[in-house]
């Protein structure tokens, strides 16, 4: 038969909660009945009877659409339809908690990255901002020694030319009978020796400071481009190291993608042992060595340096079970 309208969790329970109402409401009565039969008290007991017997037709009447035909499927139905559906909301809500906490951890990772990434950034900015001020100032002061020295053999020239003009005067007047006293050329003389005394000092002087500053700025190109060789290396190592990574992701599945990676370990570490065994390396090199030919053998090739990778599919049936 067709389910009753009125087969619903929300009824059943208030029809329950009726008849035990009137369960307990009879029970009372059958005990006053009791009491009324045991003191012999008739109108009592008539009156007792036919309230218990309301008490009864009431029960029956709230009982009765529990006692129809399919009303305690439909409402088990409708119950495990209600059950269902409080676990497909309760999993919707734990998957949606989740979502917000992977999505959360992602952009937390992200920020951190992108934290990372300025921070390099601005580690390097600072670095090239010191390189450069530290540069302009060995540069200034560089030619600060430069023109010191630029002085000095000025200075220099000037000297000799006064030498050489003293020289010309002392031969004119020479030539007209004029001699100056040997104590004015002795004077003149040690003034001269000073003076170049003084200037060789102070070019070796110089000449030491231009050597320093020189040393200290091959220095710093030598830094400079020992760094840049550390960074060449480093992106070196990360771009094999990726390389490396596809080839094993192509030879023996992606981890993230394949749950059951751990089942392959064993094949991993076979086709990996002589990287971690020197006995397994020299086996393996007897067993490739047995196979040696020249380079121009026309019946063999020479051993590949790394992994040979899979070719390309070559039809559409192929790549699909590839993927």
């Amino acid at each position: 038969p067709p389910p009753p309208p009125a087969a619903n969790p929300s009824s059943a329970r208030a029809a329950a909660a009726a008849a035990l109402g009137r369960v307990a409401r009879l029970t009372a009565l059958c005990r006053a009945l009791r009491r009324s039969e045991a003191q012999g008290d008739e109108p009592g007991w008539a009156r007792a009877r036919e309230e218990a017997e309301e008490a009864l037709r009431e029960l029956r009447d709230v009982v009765r659409p529990l006692r129809e035909p399919g009303y305690r499927e439909a409402l088990r139905r409708k119950a495990e339809r209600a059950r269902k559906r409080r676990l497909r909301l309760q999993r919707r809500k734990l998957e949606a908690r989740a979502a917000k906490e992977e999505g959360a951890a992602r952009a937390a990772e992200r920020e951190a990255k992108i934290d990372q990434w300025r921070a390099k950034c601005i580690q390097e900015v600072e670095e090239k901002n010191r390189e450069r001020e530290l540069k302009a100032a060995a540069d200034s002061v560089l030619s600060e020694v430069r023109k010191k020295q630029a002085d000095t053999k000025r200075m220099v020239d000037v000297l000799r030319g006064l030498e050489k003009l003293r020289k010309l005067r002392k031969e004119a007047a020479a030539r007209k009978g004029v001699c100056p006293p040997p104590s004015a050329d002795e004077a003149f003389e040690k003034q001269v020796e000073s003076l170049k005394t003084l200037l060789k000092t102070r070019t070796e002087l110089y000449e030491a400071e231009e050597r320093a500053l020189r040393v200290m700025l091959e220095g710093e190109q030598e830094e400079e481009r020992k760094r840049e060789m550390e960074k060449k290396q480093k992106k070196e190592r990360e771009k094999l190291l990726q390389q490396k990574l596809e080839m094993e992701s192509k030879l023996f599945g992606d981890p993230a993608e394949f749950p059951l990676a751990h089942l392959l370990q064993t094949f991993r570490d076979y086709y990996l042992q002589a990287e971690h065994s020197v006995a397994a390396l020299i086996q393996i090199r007897h067993e490739w060595d047995q196979y040696l030919v020249p380079a121009d053998h026309p019946e063999g090739s020479c051993i590949p340096p790394g992994w040979v990778l899979p070719s390309a599919p070559t039809n559409d049936t192929w790549a699909t079970a590839v993927r």
